[in-house]
């Protein structure tokens, strides 16, 4: 069962997904599955000519959910603004309607009915508002008697042929399929005769199937549909769309042009995320071919949405003709390389990080599969720049950021400057009025000298920043670099907290053009916990991410809002001290080498039944030190400590123990550090 958010997503009510079920619930009977008519067409390939790129466009849910704003107006206005913003010409295509459109009762003839509210003139004016401005029109219903909102909606269980007819007859161009209320139905079986029903009408329908990845269907929908869901429904928050990520790049295998792995719409704009996380959201979904829906409302998107959605160089390369997803070549600590072969013969790297700090992330030319070549053109998509490299690719990527990079064995590599990496080679943990020192390098990727270098540190307005060494060099040659020595004092008072800084540098080429560069950074003012023993929950974190919602202090982790936990619960136990989270979870906290131990009572919480799965980890300075087996609702609380004695900082993990994020609310009860 699908984890049930009810303040923001739909409230999955499904069955056992077996052939054999069959479902009988206060005398109802699951439907048999419609039978064709009697004069259907002969059915030709579903993915003949459909989606041979990733579709692009727009759904409404991750915005508006069910409320009223979801209208006649708003899908106008979205494809409107598609077609004033550029999207369209960017490649942005569908524009998706979501649960909620129809009434709640089929009318006499069985027929679906558009809620004359939201829709007085019906979904086919709708759809052809949209194609006259040369988009095309989708819409929603499930595979079950339902669909998966708590009003209830009619799904097409038992009624395929005539609702996919009412569907072509509207002009809708695009079926979202989803899962609840199937009554035990088999899956393929159910998304099978929604296939045979779509061709029956005779118009090309892109076929969605959104089953959540229950039964694999990797492995058996490429002639079924031409994209399909591959996880649970994705939120707008950084630990929800990293674990989606990581259950949908090991599945680059099943990806190709007509048939797409889909890991859920776009939640760029939303808010949940900074820009920076965004990026990092589009970037990997661009890398991994998927689906690109925007699910921000666009008529109050800000421009900063708009840049990262627009950008024509990450559209091309989710859009690549070539239809491969890019797959991981390596990943370690946090720090992930993700290669896409091109269409052109060139390579698109992701240098992704997932962690809360800035770390240096690298491969090589040869190790993302490019010939061996004198150098390589090295294209930023986001900075749409331009460089020479002798064949490594890498970067200081800031916390949750993504470098993207187009790279080719291109015989023009000369025409280019250099490629330069800054780095810094202290992490950033600083303490009010005491100067820290640190060292930051320049140095040359190229297969040509950077000439006339300078670098330099800027901080918030109060702090002082000294060199302590040489801050630039008439030329810093191929594979050399420019170190520089610095220490960084914050204002005496600086209250605790992430404060941004950068370290910018300037070079020219060898035929003379200048380059700018600069490296976000961010110091975070960090105070040890006192001498004695203290609660974790009580004291301020370096960095917190969770799978859904916020990290709560001394309370369950609750639903989506920030406040909204319960007391902690752990097999019928109440602690009154902790952090309640939500996996994939990371809490991290300053130590400043003055603690000893750290320890909790782990487990499931009890506010959200029997489904939970999860792991606990305990890490120190980078190192794991301690850690459980997978805890389920039905275990009592485990004792979890470890001796971080001389560390820094450490790190407290939740993992979904494997099996996906599902009421995975787990509890740190009772936390302490001794110190």
């Amino acid at each position: 069962m699908r984890h049930l958010h009810t303040r923001t997503t739909r409230h999955r009510v499904i069955g056992s997904l077996t052939a054999t079920t069959l479902l009988f619930t206060a005398g109802f009977t699951a439907p048999a599955l419609a039978a064709p008519p009697e004069a259907t067409p002969a059915l030709t390939a579903p993915t003949a000519g459909l989606a041979l790129t990733p579709p692009m466009g727009f759904n409404n849910w991750n915005s508006t959910h069910c409320r009223a704003e979801f209208n006649e107006a708003m899908v106008k206005g979205i494809a409107d603004i598609f077609v004033a913003k550029g999207l369209k010409d960017v490649g942005y295509e569908y524009v998706n309607l979501d649960d909620c459109w129809a009434l709640p009762q089929r009318d006499a003839d069985g027929k679906l009915v558009p809620d004359p509210v939201r829709f007085p003139n019906g979904i086919k004016a709708v759809a052809d508002y949209v194609h006259a401005k040369g988009l095309k029109l989708g819409i929603y219903t499930s595979a079950g008697t339902k669909t998966c909102n708590s009003a209830g909606f009619p799904g097409a269980l038992g009624h395929e042929y005539s609702d996919a007819q009412q569907f072509a007859d509207w002009g809708v161009d695009y079926l979202k399929y989803d899962n609840c209320n199937n009554h035990g139905v088999d899956a393929k079986l159910r998304y099978t005769t929604m296939r045979d029903a779509l061709l029956a009408t005779g118009r090309p329908i892109v076929y969605s199937i959104c089953e959540w990845g229950q039964n694999k269907p990797w492995e058996w929908a490429a002639d079924v549909g031409q994209l399909w869901r591959t996880t649970g429904d994705i939120s707008d928050t950084w630990g929800s769309m990293l674990s989606i990520l990581k259950k949908n790049l090991p599945l680059a295998q099943y990806a190709g042009p007509g048939h797409w792995n889909d890991p859920d719409m776009l939640e760029v704009g939303n808010g949940g995320m900074t820009d920076t996380e965004y990026r990092s959201h589009f970037s990997m979904w661009a890398i991994m071919a998927a689906p690109l829906l925007i699910g921000s409302d666009l008529r109050s998107a800000s421009d900063e949405t708009f840049d990262i959605l627009g950008n024509r160089e990450v559209v091309a390369v989710d859009q690549d003709p070539l239809g491969r997803q890019g797959t991981v070549v390596s990943s370690e600590g946090g720090g992930w390389v993700v290669a896409k072969e091109m269409a052109d013969g060139s390579r698109t790297v992701a240098l992704f990080n997932e962690t809360g700090s800035a770390r240096r992330i690298a491969t090589t030319a040869a190790a993302v599969g490019l010939p061996a070549a004198d150098a390589y053109t090295l294209r930023d998509l986001w900075q749409h720049r331009t460089y020479n490299t002798a064949g490594t690719v890498s970067a200081t990527v800031p916390a949750h950021g993504t470098v993207l990079v187009r790279v080719a064995a291109d015989r023009r590599w000369s025409q280019y400057p250099p490629a330069v990496e800054l780095a810094l080679d202290n992490t950033l943990l600083v303490e009010a009025g005491t100067p820290t020192t640190l060292t930051t390098t320049l140095t040359d990727l190229g297969r040509t000298p950077a000439t006339r270098v300078s670098v330099a540190l800027t901080a918030p307005e109060g702090w002082t920043v000294r060199a302590k060494s040489p801050t630039d060099a008439p030329v810093v040659r191929p594979g050399a670099s420019l170190r520089t020595r610095w220490t960084l004092t914050p204002a005496q008072g600086t209250p605790p907290g992430s404060y941004d800084l950068a370290l910018r540098a300037s070079y020219r080429s060898p035929a003379g053009a200048r380059v700018d560069s600069t490296l976000p950074l961010t110091a975070s003012v960090v105070v040890a916990p006192p001498a004695g023993t203290s609660p974790l929950g009580d004291l301020p974190w370096l960095s917190a991410t969770n799978g859904y919602g916020p990290v709560e202090r001394n309370t369950s982790n609750g639903e989506s809002a920030a406040g909204d936990g319960h007391p902690i619960t752990i097999g019928g136990a109440v602690y009154a001290k902790g952090l309640g989270v939500h996996a994939s979870s990371a809490v991290e906290f300053y130590t400043g080498a003055a603690c000893e131990t750290v320890g909790a009572d782990v487990g499931v919480d009890d506010e959200k039944g029997a489904n939970g799965t999860v792991a606990f980890e305990i890490w120190a300075d980078g190192t794991k030190v301690a850690s459980t087996g997978v805890l389920t609702n039905a275990m009592p609380a485990e004792n979890l400590s470890a001796d971080v004695t001389g560390a820094r900082t450490i790190r407290l993990v939740v993992t979904d123990g494997g099996d996906g994020i599902d009421s995975d609310h787990a509890d740190w009860a009772d936390a302490v550090v001794s110190c």
